[in-house]
């Protein structure tokens, strides 16, 4: 009998029931009065594709707070995702490498937030420090869930009940604010693209030797996280090979630093030479890529996130992890995966040493979703 492949659109997946307001009034957590409220600090995640889900809650924090000024803290690798947002007034950089490094570095950073004057403090990031720093900040009103026993540490602790833990990211991330009794703004996703990255790209494909008007495809093989969650570099490279020929496209495969091997070797085992952007490019203009592209194929990364994001056609490859929960959220994503006994097991190495969930994933699979979507 022949084996299928599980296609499927995430939003069919879509669980906005468990984010409906009636679930969250039964948590009786203390609402604000937002009216007081003039300065505000986000605490953002610390992951490319996390931070790209929780566009949803800035987004909505801004509606609710139409007046404040918002203020983001985040990684300096995770900034770009909100350089250009309408909803963020000031991007502040936690420079954990350098000047926020260890105890000290930690409390000179409090000490930074502390002259700013923020009412209140939004924590989109779950861990305890950031608790802890916005309490040493002097932060008067303190919100995030009660997640890494730092509920005593918040002024507003939203429980993170199983129920919450099994939503979509963007609505977990959403579940914040509806806990304390703020309205949300959808589950849409919110990227911008600086008009001097897109002006960079062009260029980087001019290069290349690609216009404008050529057909693109983005292939994005690596991901964070350890080898379960990724597609192996042959099968990337026999379908890259497979799109050029019947559609004529260009191939542009896409990683960070650390993924300049992997994107050497597909391009070695291509018969067709693609474009290697591997390490080759910062966030900005890689988004700003895959802007441009008539299709972009990924594994679970940040990448596919922003993928969806910016509505491109979109075909994630899902193994190890959960596409209920993690999945993509463009309008035009599918997800291909094979329902294994043992998928998702959430691990960055495949236990049983096989990686079936990967392994029965062909490159015709991925290619009939190719002809569908391109």
């Amino acid at each position: 009998m022949a084996k299928k492949n599980l296609v499927t659109d995430p939003h069919r997946q879509d669980n906005e029931s468990l984010c409906s307001s009636v679930f969250y009034k039964k948590m009786a957590i203390k609402p604000i009065q937002p009216e007081k409220i003039k300065k505000i600090l986000v605490r953002s995640t610390n992951w490319i594709g996390d931070a790209v889900m929780t566009t949803p809650a800035v987004r909505a924090i801004r509606k609710n707070f139409p007046d404040a000024r918002i203020s983001i803290l985040t990684k300096s690798w995770v900034a770009p995702i909100f350089s250009n947002s309408p909803y963020v007034d000031n991007l502040l950089i936690y420079d954990e490498a350098e000047k926020h490094k260890g105890l000290a570095g930690k409390m000179q950073l409090a000490k930074d937030l502390k002259q700013y004057g923020f009412d209140a403090a939004i924590l989109l990031q779950n861990a305890f420090e950031a608790a802890l720093i916005t309490l040493f900040a002097g932060i008067p009103c303190r919100i995030g869930y009660n997640t890494d026993v730092r509920g005593f540490l918040l002024t507003h602790s939203v429980p993170c009940t199983p129920q919450i833990k099994k939503m979509h990211q963007t609505g977990y991330y959403l579940g914040i604010l509806q806990g304390i009794g703020l309205k949300t703004d959808g589950l849409g996703l919110d990227l911008v693209v600086d008009k001097k990255y897109q002006k960079r790209a062009a260029e980087i494909l001019e290069e290349h030797g690609i216009s404008r008007a050529d057909r693109l495809v983005g292939i994005n093989p690596s991901a964070t996280f350890g080898p379960a969650k990724q597609w192996f570099p042959e099968r990337y490279a026999g379908l890259s090979d497979k799109i050029h020929e019947v559609f004529g496209a260009n191939i542009l495969l896409f990683g960070g630093p650390e993924d300049r091997e992997l994107g050497r070797r597909i391009a070695q085992m291509m018969q067709h030479p693609p474009v290697d952007l591997c390490g080759k490019t910062d966030l900005e203009e890689a988004i700003a890529l895959i802007r441009m592209c008539n299709l972009f194929i990924t594994n679970d990364s940040g990448l596919m996130h922003v993928a969806a994001a910016l509505d491109i056609p979109l075909i994630a490859i899902f193994g190890s992890t959960n596409p209920v929960t993690t999945g993509p959220k463009g309008l035009n994503s599918r997800i291909v995966r094979i329902p294994v006994e043992c998928s998702p097991c959430l691990k960055p190495k495949c236990a049983k040493g096989n990686l079936k969930c990967m392994n029965e994933i062909d490159v015709d699979m991925v290619f009939d979703v190719v002809k569908e979507l391109l």
